[in-house]
């Protein structure tokens, strides 16, 4: 009786350790699956943001960025709020001048049409003067070499209008003379000063110059207009729509007036 019972519990422990097992087994299948789906939903992922280019992602960004005004105004008129003014609120003053300052520049640069060789010239004046970033330090060390400053005055005084009406008694600054005041005047020339040709620049500054018209040289040298049909022969056309319009009348009068065109370019013609 004793064997029986004993027999009876190895049966059902058999049994459980199946079913336990069978259990395990679902469970790493579910596993298998899900990392077998994630893993695919990744490359495709990763395959998509590889056929993306600068283009799809830069309009996706736009996308993003118009997505986030409209939910932004959506939001401030459910709070009854002014978005605009809200948005100002984010700019000090001198960014606020500097922001007007650049869309009076890009209105004024907005006709790319050539006029004349004088507007040509002042646009390219104009784009040169964007390129040239000036020295300020070696400015103020000249303006108060000119004005007979302390070393360093100007810098600490954060102004040039200061330099001839202000006086230090600490060593600061010092009083300025009649021969202060007319180098002065020489160093701030206009239209009515006789003086020229006597300002020697820096090697610094003539190696700017040097590579600034090597860059000009350089970029003109690559700058090359593809024309289309250049082979063709002699340009018959002023424009892509008239050079349609000859290819096609020349398909059907060329052989007729081939004569006719040779003796007008030989000069024998009637």
């Amino acid at each position: 009786m004793s064997s029986l019972d004993s027999e009876e519990k190895g049966a059902e422990e058999v049994t459980m350790t199946m079913d336990e097992r069978k259990a395990k087994l679902e469970q790493l299948r579910a596993k298998m699956r899900s990392s077998t789906k994630a893993n695919r939903a990744s490359l495709i992922e990763e395959s998509a943001r590889a056929k993306m280019t600068v283009r799809d992602a830069g309009r996706l960004e736009r996308q993003r960025k118009l997505a986030e005004v409209l939910r932004t105004q959506a939001e401030a008129e459910d709070r009854g709020e002014d978005v605009e003014r809200q948005k100002n609120w984010e700019w000090t003053i001198e960014e606020n001048d500097n922001w007007e300052k650049k869309k009076a520049r890009k209105a004024r640069r907005a006709d790319y049409e050539f006029h004349d060789d004088a507007h040509a010239a002042r646009r390219r004046y104009k784009k040169d003067l964007d390129l040239i970033k000036p020295d300020l330090s070696a400015y103020s060390r000249q303006k108060e070499v000119v004005l007979g400053l302390m070393p360093g005055s100007l810098a600490k005084s954060g102004s040039s209008s200061s330099a001839l009406t202000a006086f230090d008694p600490s060593g600061g600054q010092v009083v300025p003379s009649a021969e202060q005041r007319m180098a002065a005047e020489s160093f701030y020339r206009d239209a009515n000063t006789l003086l020229y040709a006597d300002n020697k620049p820096t090697e610094d500054a003539i190696d700017r110059v040097v590579g600034k018209i090597n860059r000009d040289i350089d970029k003109k040298g690559k700058f090359s207009r593809k024309r289309l049909n250049e082979d063709e022969g002699d340009i018959t056309y002023i424009n892509e729509r008239n050079r349609v319009f000859n290819k096609k009348i020349a398909r059907y009068y060329d052989k007729y007036t081939s004569e006719i065109r040779a003796s007008f370019e030989r000069g024998t013609a009637l």
